[in-house]
């Protein structure tokens, strides 16, 4: 399907109306940039993360994506153009997360070790220091792997439906989907959280070691392709 360079499209997987309904009074807000139409394509219920984003992706024409979570609110108005203007400033640049990890731990766990980015979440104070650092190049800084909470991309790549069946993971496999392709991952400085995360009653973590050893077997770090910094 030939993609419109000039559309954007939120894609949503939910489980909670009154979760989405708040998401999308935030997206009604954002500023459009000028020339842009957006688009939402809505999945629920899901089998699975990659499932529904897998379904999203190839029914929408769409250059730029954005994969979000139901309980974020994304409340910086010009964050539309913020991301067009990076994705349009280095055609290396395949995706682009709000947080993400400069140097993935050896463990897989991404939140083991310091992150890249900034947060407002319910349950902790806005920005810690110490946890979240930037190494920026031009307001950019160049990452491992971002968060599954908000990934938007230039390029459409195939979600791993064939061993990521439930709702672990699919973030790290697409970040590394995205690497052994030869695209950057991107987080841009954000002086203020451009987004809120509401995930306190429904996180849920109870495969996520199970998908964790899958995807270190599927994606060994030395195997990984060098150069994404």
């Amino acid at each position: 399907m030939p993609l419109d360079d000039k559309k954007i499209c939120f894609i949503i997987c939910y489980n909670q109306e009154l979760y989405l309904k708040e998401c999308l009074l935030y997206l009604q807000q954002l500023h459009v940039p000028d020339g842009f139409s957006t688009d939402l394509l809505t999945i629920v219920d899901a089998p699975s993360m990659t499932e529904g984003y897998q379904a999203a992706m190839e029914e929408s024409d769409a250059r730029y994506k954005i994969y979000m979570h139901q309980d974020v609110f994304i409340i910086y108005p010009y964050f539309l153009d913020s991301l067009v203007q990076i994705f349009q400033s280095t055609p290396r640049i395949g995706m682009i997360g709000m947080v993400g990890s400069s140097v993935f731990p050896s463990d897989y766990m991404m939140w083991s070790d310091k992150r890249i980015g900034n947060i407002y979440h319910r349950d902790m104070p806005p920005y810690d220091r110490q946890a979240y650092r930037y190494d920026l190049s031009h307001g950019l800084s160049t990452v491992d792997c971002i968060d599954g909470l908000l990934m938007a991309t230039a390029y459409d790549l195939p979600w791993r439906t064939d061993f990521l069946d439930g709702w672990d993971f699919y973030d790290v496999s697409q970040s590394f989907e995205f690497r052994m392709q030869g695209y950057k991952i991107v987080v841009p400085e954000q002086h203020h959280p451009w987004y809120v995360h509401d995930d306190g009653m429904l996180l849920s973590l109870w495969d996520y070691d199970k998908y964790r050893r899958i995807c270190m077997e599927r994606y060994p770090l030395s195997l990984l392709p060098p150069g994404t910094h």
